[in-house]
């Protein structure tokens, strides 16, 4: 059987096919060693490097408005809220999200899909806009055509040290530190329930050569990877990582599609328009119909 290269993460739901417990029945699986995964990313969109890739949604919005020839299939690898994702020192002195009007954050790229769930937060909880904020970024996009607006900059070294030299107010992810907003859990929830989804970080692509050229296998490991999810989901899942990890056109998983592709648009993340019908269009063409 031919053998194709697939980057995903190690989590539960993926092991049963790393580990060779599960297969996909008509191709033969290679995990290329890529730790960690947001480092598949670039070679994915840039030279297609894989056959099939774990990708972060904003990377693939990316891709899409690029044409480089990465299709979308509905799987939702990872997710969850991100309310207390922005983050200071204990003593760090911002009272709240308004207070980051005019200061300086730290992100690791602004087209990293975190900073992206966070800035749609700051806006849609709290009424600060992504451009009444610095972005001081320590890495670009994966997308080499992306060009960040002009309230992004560029620093040499890690998050942490810019937080602790003062450079940022605070930094979007990091440890020993606590959330900007003290209402971060309650904020979180009512997010969710109000648009009955958890963000999506990342989903799986797929090459769209492969795709149009051989449905039939591109349909194995599609199959292959939900039998894993449903093999390791609990009964009645119950962290919102759990709920995160779905398949299938469901509302839950459009819903997240849907708010991704806006708040990019309203972030200058992508500045044309799609619809999550555009990005599902291959997969509904091709496997659909096997």
């Amino acid at each position: 059987m031919t053998t194709y290269t697939v980057a995903v993460r190690d989590y539960t739901h993926t092991l049963p096919l790393k580990t060779g417990r599960q297969g996909a029945g008509n191709c033969t699986l290679e995990f290329p060693d890529v730790d960690p995964i947001h480092r598949a990313f670039a070679p994915m969109v840039r030279e297609r490097k894989f056959d099939v890739s774990e990708m972060a949604i904003v990377t693939h919005l990316q891709a899409f408005e690029h044409g480089k020839g990465i299709s979308l299939l509905p799987i939702a690898m990872s997710g969850r809220l991100h309310h207390n994702t922005l983050a200071q020192f204990p003593d760090g002195g911002l009272s709240g999200p308004a207070d980051l009007v005019g200061r300086r954050v730290g992100v690791r790229a602004y087209s990293q899909t975190t900073g992206m769930w966070v800035r749609g937060a700051l806006k849609e909880d709290y009424g600060v806009e992504a451009d009444r904020i610095t972005w001081v970024t320590t890495e670009g996009p994966h997308v080499a055509e992306y060009v960040e607006p002009p309230n992004v900059e560029r620093s040499a070294g890690t998050l942490m040290e810019l937080l602790r030299a003062g450079d940022v107010a605070a930094v979007v992810g990091g440890s020993g530190l606590v959330p900007v907003a003290k209402d971060w859990e309650t904020a979180g929830q009512a997010w969710a329930e109000r648009h009955a989804t958890v963000p999506i970080n990342h989903m799986l692509t797929v090459r769209t050569d492969l795709l149009r050229n051989n449905p039939e296998v591109v349909r194995g490991i599609y199959d292959a990877f939900t039998a894993s999810i449903d093999a390791t989901r609990t009964q009645a899942p119950g962290s919102v990582r759990e709920r995160a990890v779905s398949y299938g056109l469901n509302d839950a998983l459009l819903s997240g599609v849907r708010l991704a592709i806006r708040y990019a648009r309203e972030q200058q993340l992508i500045r044309s328009s799609m619809t999550a019908e555009d990005l599902f269009a291959d997969y509904t063409e091709y496997l659909q119909i096997v």
